[in-house]
């Protein structure tokens, strides 16, 4: 994993096209550096959630060319590296498992992290995991409480709870939130480990029941329509 971050380093103090192109056969050999790992992580994690069995690297991993049509940041290339395994892979809009590298200095997500949980839901979704927390609150923090030494995001909480929700519900403050993700930042000790695999699938299968439990939500959201 070294080698990549190198690399991410590399190509932040570098972000243009004629670098890249120079350096083409080093980003190939990181990626398949990436990619063989992440291969590992769906084959680990389908020994516990049997859900993301059939995905592949392909599925769950991103390109490193930017979208920069909708944004005043030209730079052509990411400088991270991503995969999202879930029931229906990067794009099928339910709960998952994130693994994420970055630059040093990069400051996209600020660090290098494991995290389970979903991002940006569609309201359908939002609405149906808010209605499971006041109903079964208690059940959603034991989840929380299982996934060891991960801290539940809030980045993305509102400033007051929705409306149509009760305040007075013991879990409302959750109410709040418009993604749920369990987050754990990965130190250069752990990057650095030939342990870095088991480390990540002890991590992901503590979290497991979060995950579980925000996909029972998902599921009864899109049975719905």
């Amino acid at each position: 994993m070294k080698e990549i971050i190198n690399f991410l380093n590399d190509l932040y103090k570098n972000n243009n096209r004629e670098w890249f192109e120079s350096h083409k056969q080093e980003y190939k050999h990181v990626q398949n550096i990436f990619n063989n790992f992440v291969e590992k992580l769906i084959k680990g994690i389908s020994e516990f959630d049997s859900s993301v069995k059939g995905q592949s690297v392909k599925s769950c991993t991103y390109r490193i060319y930017r979208d920069m049509r909708f944004t005043k940041d030209k730079s052509p290339y990411k400088t991270y590296m991503g995969a999202f395994i879930s029931p229906k892979g990067k794009g099928g809009r339910y709960s998952g498992y994130y693994f994420h590298l970055e630059a040093e200095d990069a400051n996209y997500i600020g660090s290098n992290i494991i995290s389970v949980g979903i991002y940006k839901p569609d309201p359908i979704v939002l609405k149906s995991i808010r209605e499971e927390i006041m109903l079964n609150g208690e059940n959603f923090m034991s989840t929380i409480m299982l996934a060891d030494n991960f801290i539940f995001d809030q980045s993305s909480s509102l400033r007051k709870i929705p409306a149509g929700y009760p305040k007075e519900n013991p879990y409302a403050t959750y109410l709040k939130n418009k993604d749920f993700l369990l987050m754990k930042k990965i130190g250069n000790e752990e990057i650095e480990s030939d342990e870095l695999l088991d480390y990540v699938l002890y991590s992901y299968r503590k979290a497991a029941p979060f995950n579980f439990w925000l996909n029972r939500a998902v599921e009864y959201a899109y049975d719905t329509l």
